[in-house]
């Protein structure tokens, strides 16, 4: 039997071994270890030398988490524990230690992984990124947040979001009640949640009426030139090649560009082919365009997400050549 002490402060051993000891039953099943709490002694004991250095470093990342000010669950606990058996908890605690923007009532935004921190970097550096990866990676919320820190930093003078208003099998767009606005409404609604979570809704509202904030079908680009802005081109998965060519040409003087999209989740008829691929194909070698690509490691939604991208990651790798589905549908991201 192999043992290890670490000195833990009350408040530290509560935070990190949650409610319960939830957090610590996880480690312990994750790990095959146990996991004990005498005053400020904390007990770690397992057969193998290895399992053991494990939790050790596991108990010390969440407890720095814990001295961040930062929240600990059982994702964040999962997501160590991933790092730490992928050799990558150094690089990951930097990853969350950096400051995106300072959002509503003062909440730090942070990435989250090591793929997100690569994103911030391209979303900071270039003049147009593409992002492909799966749902809950943070695609969308990143951007906007970057988006933010660049019109407090009066890098940009306003900010656009945009998507395909492009149904998903249950609604057809006409059969919506109410006028154009009010039908495409619905369409636009995950990017408001995005901005109502970074800048509060009173912020929100007060930037819409000022045009600071515009938010838009992806048809009404056409035509215009976007100075002095950041646009977000969510969901672009579901444009074709020749209107994501339209939204990239649109770009301005002191303006920026991201389109991300999950081109395992392409919604348009089978005649229309997605685009985002080949975009990013034809693109990725010229300066100032990245191109990046997150993964389910990068899933930061509950760990159930994670569980059911791999799931359907697999199906479609399982997949036998010759079944349903159209070949562009069942790429998978790297």
């Amino acid at each position: 039997m192999q043992e290890q002490e670490l000195e833990f402060t009350l408040d530290q051993q509560m935070d990190v071994f949650g409610v319960q000891d939830s957090n610590a039953k996880l480690i312990e099943n994750a790990l095959s270890v146990s996991i004990n709490a005498r005053n400020s002694h904390v007990e770690i004991l397992g057969e193998t030398e290895s399992a053991v250095q494990s939790a050790v470093r596991t108990l010390k990342s969440l407890r720095d988490i814990h001295d961040r000010k930062e929240k600990i669950d059982g994702d964040v606990v999962y997501r160590v524990l991933e790092s730490i058996q992928a050799g990558e908890i150094e690089e990951t605690m930097k990853a969350m230690s950096d400051v995106i923007v300072l959002a509503h009532r003062n909440r730090p935004i942070k990435c989250k992984t090591i793929g997100q921190k690569n994103y911030a970097r391209a979303l900071k550096e270039n003049t147009v990124n593409i992002c492909i990866g799966p749902a809950g990676t943070g695609k969308t919320y990143l951007a906007v947040a970057q988006a933010v820190a660049d019109l407090k930093n009066g890098n940009i003078e306003r900010i656009i979001m945009s998507r395909p208003a492009i149904e998903a099998g249950e609604e057809r767009l006409g059969f919506l009640p109410g006028d154009l606005s009010q039908k495409v409404d619905p369409y636009l609604r995950p990017l408001y949640d995005a901005l109502n979570d970074i800048l509060g809704n009173e912020q929100v509202q007060k930037y819409l009426e000022r045009g600071t904030i515009e938010i838009a079908p992806l048809a009404y680009m056409r035509g215009r030139t976007l100075n002095r802005a950041s646009i977000i081109i969510d969901e672009s998965q579901n444009a074709s090649l020749s209107t994501l060519k339209m939204a990239l040409t649109r770009l301005g003087e002191g303006s920026k560009m991201v389109l991300t999209g999950d081109v395992t989740q392409i919604d348009l008829p089978k005649i229309t082919e997605s685009g985002l691929e080949k975009c990013a194909a034809i693109l990725g070698s010229i300066d100032g365009i990245g191109i990046v690509r997150l993964n389910n490691r990068d899933v930061v939604r509950n760990r159930l997400v994670k569980d059911i991208v791999k799931a359907f990651e697999k199906a479609e790798a399982d997949k036998k050549p010759g079944q349903s589905g159209r070949p562009q549908h069942s790429r998978r991201n790297k």
